[in-house]
């Protein structure tokens, strides 16, 4: 396996606001086989440029006509495949690493996982200064099983079954998702490297067929009086748990207080952590959203009637809680003063857009970013809690639970 160590171990970039990939889950399936890629994109190429574009596009033609005339292996000069890869690295000459286009295969998996049932090793990607990273494993999923951490860089990935062998320095989001998902049962061995570590270790992970819910609702504390409330995603069906969750804290009469959980929770719909903002925030914006070009500004305001405002809360966050997790925190606290607990959060501050295309592809773009109430912009910075507490992993304690019972 070859690869390219990380340049740096910092500054956290990550993925797509309005919803985030998963490597096994949200994110791209299976290679596109021939067969496949005869979609209505490879019927027709036309060489004619529109009259609106003063282009030449000889030297792209030039490249087509000599791959067709001359590469060695014809089985693999796929027209379809070439146009799919063409408008790759055209999206990605952008240099934003979440500005993607999926191709439809790609694409449906995408909408699909979004309801969170999956097939893979249950692991969060993104980047880390450009490198590809881990932002969280999903919780009892195999990845976390494994021992794999958020923030462990991924250098290199390989499968017998699937004959990958590779570093990944300059790999695409979408293409590591499809290398690392895979089917139930099968095993991908992941090369990673580690915070404050330059030692490479080899992980082997057995995939497996994963269901994950938004929400898991337990009352902790004494005489079990305080909701715990783990928000895992923002997915579609998050907004219908969470209103299922909220009559099962109305009906606790010895409530206490509410601990919301966004570790390790990289984010999803932005409408959904507005709707659930919604129900702590009586008035004012919850997030603020500034358009490309002119700056427009968008605010989103708390409109649906609280349910939960009058009861103490603090919220629960850490390197893995990204975009509308962090979009929901700034949002309390700059509103309702309420404390941050834990290590400070990814830093993503863009909104992507899905947006389809002929043939059933997606590109994914960057349309916008998005601000807290207080005018705060988190990207590449995170939001810093009001208690900085690490989780000792070699304990049972967790301690950042713990300081959010004491404060309540």
């Amino acid at each position: 396996m070859k690869f390219r160590l990380p340049k740096t171990h910092k500054n956290l970039i990550i993925v797509f606001s309005v919803l985030i990939i998963f490597c096994t889950g949200f994110g791209l399936g299976q290679n596109v086989g021939r067969s496949e890629a005869l979609d209505p994109i490879s019927v027709t190429i036309s060489r004619e440029v529109p009259s609106s574009k003063n282009l030449d596009f000889s030297l792209f033609w030039q490249i087509w006509d000599d791959l067709e005339s001359s590469y060695f292996d014809q089985s693999k000069v796929i027209p379809s495949e070439m146009v799919y890869g063409a408008i790759k690295g055209m999206v990605a000459s952008l240099g934003d690493p979440y500005t993607t286009f999926l191709t439809p295969r790609e694409n449906t998996i995408v909408e699909e996982d979004l309801g969170g049932n999956f097939e893979g090793v249950g692991i969060q990607i993104g980047f880390r200064s450009r490198e590809l990273a881990v932002i969280a494993p999903l919780p009892s999923s195999p990845a976390e099983i494994a021992g794999i951490k958020a923030g462990d860089y991924i250098v290199g990935i390989k499968d017998d079954a699937k004959g990958i062998d590779k570093g990944t320095a300059g790999i695409s989001l979408p293409q590591a998702v499809e290398d690392i998902r895979g089917p139930a049962g099968s095993t991908v061995t992941l090369a990673l490297l580690r915070d404050g570590s330059d030692e490479i270790f080899l992980v082997d992970v057995k995939r497996a067929s994963i269901d994950v819910p938004s929400i898991v609702l337990s009352f902790v504390g004494q005489d079990e009086s305080v909701a715990h409330v783990k928000l895992l995603k923002f997915g579609a069906e998050t907004v219908d748990e969470w209103d299922e969750a909220v009559l099962d804290i109305q009906k606790k009469n010895n409530l206490q207080g509410i601990i919301i959980d966004l570790r390790n929770n990289t984010g999803g719909y932005l409408q959904a952590s507005v709707d659930i903002a919604s129900d702590f925030i009586d008035l004012g914006k919850i997030v603020v959203i500034e358009e490309r070009g002119n700056g427009e500004r968008i605010e989103f305001l708390a409109e649906r009637p609280t349910r939960l405002a009058q009861i103490p809360m603090v919220i629960l966050v850490n390197q893995g809680s990204a975009s509308a997790s962090e979009i929901l925190a700034g949002a309390l606290r700059d509103q309702n003063k309420t404390q941050l607990i834990g290590e400070v959060t990814f830093g993503k501050g863009t909104i992507q857009e899905p947006r389809s295309v002929d043939g059933g592809g997606g590109l994914h773009i960057t349309t916008a970013r998005w601000l807290t109430p207080n005018d705060i912009w988190v990207n590449g910075e995170g939001l810093t809690p009001d208690n900085l507490i690490e989780d000792n992993p070699d304990t049972e304690v967790d301690e950042q639970l713990e300081k959010a019972l004491e404060l309540l």
